[in-house]
């Protein structure tokens, strides 16, 4: 009988904590719950690249909308070879297995990014001016995504991206185009903004599998100030306040049940003016994104006071782009607050993600070809690689899967610990461990390196590069790339470290060899540093070795183990 009250207790635990999404979510003070009225800490993704391409993110930076990248498909092989191109996209890019994975790793919660257009018409192509033409494909497409996250029971927030006319200055995330009148500057693209939440409140507002409705993503214009591009010094926000109340009184006309998560101005971050006339609703959470700047709690006090002021949950609905050691960081400090998270984004060509997309030869060549350093393809040639990339590169089967990064939003966080990345076992033969095969874990505790992530918005500078290889894992250990294609730590720092987690067979004398381009080190050998490198002495089980740089501007490859006979 104790038993069963203690596995009942603990279930009753692992319920608030995991978000099992049987019940409807609400806010409650400072705190998003479940109707047991317990705390609920979403630990998300955005599905960032999958209904609206950001060219960085195909590395297309230097066309950076996805209806520009669209017209330069186009321009290749025709309009319906690229129509067809764009639904082997969207029926690849993710899948229930995405999702699968997803409930593995930990994640309870996933946020849609929307393009608007692939639920309704543009607003200068509907064909009767002021009504909206509804399309199927979005609708379709978002009842199968919950479908999938019922199945692992995940919440999904659905999160307007991109917004008819767009709703920025920064134009990839809102795909805008700015010849046209932008969402701001004609109130015909925020009728039918509204016009989509009112429709996709109706279709949802008995799902309980929604979390909530993220009225319109980074918000970034300056209304009272066209200097200020990006609304950050603006201090009324009047046409966004106006905006968010119109679309919470539309929804709630129709569905009273799901959370209104709302952004600022600036990306999300500025709400200056936004509550001028008090919260609007009972059902509420401020929305806030954190990119490029510190981890430490002054950076949050913004936000808290926020969340003071106006006793309303905090949601941090959107971060990403950095190292592990920032992810880490990041999630402790919100999670230490109480606030949940969403990470950006599930995958992309580059390597600091949960997945990697591995883009045929034939792709780099269009990339090549694209930023002017190749020749134009043949139309042939460029549908082969382009269908290749939408119906296998993007798949989840053929993504690799980083489990360094899920390791710093899930482990990492919450302990000072280190885990190995590979197991490194030495038996009576000897061995060896590759450099770049540290252990996992946080700045200063599984290595330590002047430069584990970017801080170029704090810091006011440029972007750190943490790791220029750009590839293997997102730790911020500077990476090379040999001849061989094998990988190895570049050019160490004095003061710089490694540590190693080994698994001896048995206890045992080695001689090590340090293979490295030149330099000194020092070697620590559970906690003992070791004089020399011969008759080593590892003891059977664990053992952890840390190698440390002592000069500058060396290359490690690896360190062997050879058995004393």
């Amino acid at each position: 009988m104790k038993r069963a009250v203690l596995y009942l207790a603990l279930g009753c635990l692992s319920l608030g904590q995991s978000a099992i999404a049987k019940d409807f979510l609400s806010t409650q003070g400072h705190h998003i719950i479940n109707e047991r009225q317990e705390p609920v800490i979403l630990r998300g993704m955005g599905l960032g690249g999958w209904m609206l391409q950001e060219g960085y993110m195909l590395e297309l930076s230097n066309f950076g909308t996805q209806q520009v990248i669209r017209a330069e498909i186009e321009k290749l092989i025709g309009p319906q070879k690229t129509k067809d191109f764009y639904t082997a996209w969207l029926d690849n890019h993710t899948t229930k297995a995405d999702i699968d994975a997803m409930k593995r790793w930990g994640f309870n919660s996933v946020r849609l990014p929307m393009h608007y257009n692939l639920y309704t018409l543009p607003v200068d192509q509907e064909p009767v001016k002021g009504e909206n033409t509804w399309l199927e494909d979005g609708f379709r497409r978002t009842d199968q995504l919950i479908e999938w996250a019922k199945a692992n029971d995940i919440y999904v927030i659905l999160d307007l991206h991109a917004a008819p006319g767009g709703q920025g200055n920064d134009l990839n995330i809102s795909d805008r185009d700015p010849t046209k009148p932008s969402f701001w500057d004609d109130m015909a693209h925020q009728d039918k903004a509204v016009a989509l939440w009112v429709k996709l409140a109706e279709r949802y507002k008995d799902e309980p599998y929604i979390a909530g409705y993220d009225l319109i993503n980074e918000p970034n214009w300056g209304f009272t100030d066209p200097a200020d591009k990006n609304g950050c010094k603006e201090k009324d926000n009047t046409p966004l306040r106006q905006f968010l109340t119109r679309a919470t009184k539309a929804i709630r006309e129709v569905d009273t049940k799901h959370i209104i998560f709302i952004e600022g101005n600036c990306w999300g971050n500025n709400y200056e003016g936004v509550f001028s006339n008090g919260v609007w609703d009972d059902n509420m959470v401020i929305s806030f994104h954190k990119y490029w700047n510190h981890t430490t709690p002054d950076t949050l006090a913004g936000v808290l006071a926020l969340r003071d002021q106006h006793n309303l949950p905090l949601w941090l609905g959107e971060t990403g782009e950095n190292s592990n050691d920032w992810f880490a960081r990041t999630v402790h400090l919100a999670e230490s607050h109480g606030i949940g998270w969403a990470w950006w984004p599930l995958k992309k060509i580059r390597y600091n993600n949960p997945l990697q997309i591995v883009p045929n030869e034939g792709y780099n060549r269009l990339l090549a070809y694209w930023q002017g350093k190749g020749e134009k393809p043949a139309p042939q040639e460029a549908e082969a690689a382009l269908m290749q990339f939408a119906t296998h590169d993007i798949h989840h089967d053929n993504n690799i899967y980083h489990p360094d990064v899920v390791d710093a939003l899930f482990r990492a966080p919450h302990t000072d610990s280190t885990v190995p990345f590979k197991a490194h076992n030495i038996g009576p033969e000897g061995g060896s461990v590759r450099a770049a095969d540290f252990d996992m874990g946080r700045n200063h505790h599984a290595y330590f390196d002047l430069t584990p992530a970017n801080y170029h918005v704090s810091d006011g500078g440029e972007r750190v590069t943490w790791n220029p290889a750009m590839t293997y894992r997102n730790d911020g250990v500077d990476l090379g790339i040999a001849q061989d294609g094998s990988v190895f730590v570049a050019d160490m720092q004095a003061g710089e470290w490694l540590k190693f987690t080994l698994n001896a067979e048995a206890d045992g004398a080695f001689d090590l060899t340090v293979d490295k381009s030149g330099g000194e080190v020092a070697l620590y050998l559970n906690g003992q540093v070791l004089p020399d490198l011969t008759g080593v002495k590892l003891l059977k089980g664990s053992n952890t070795l840390i190698v440390k740089a002592e000069t500058n501007g060396f290359d490690l490859y690896g360190i062997d183990f050879a058995p004393v006979r």
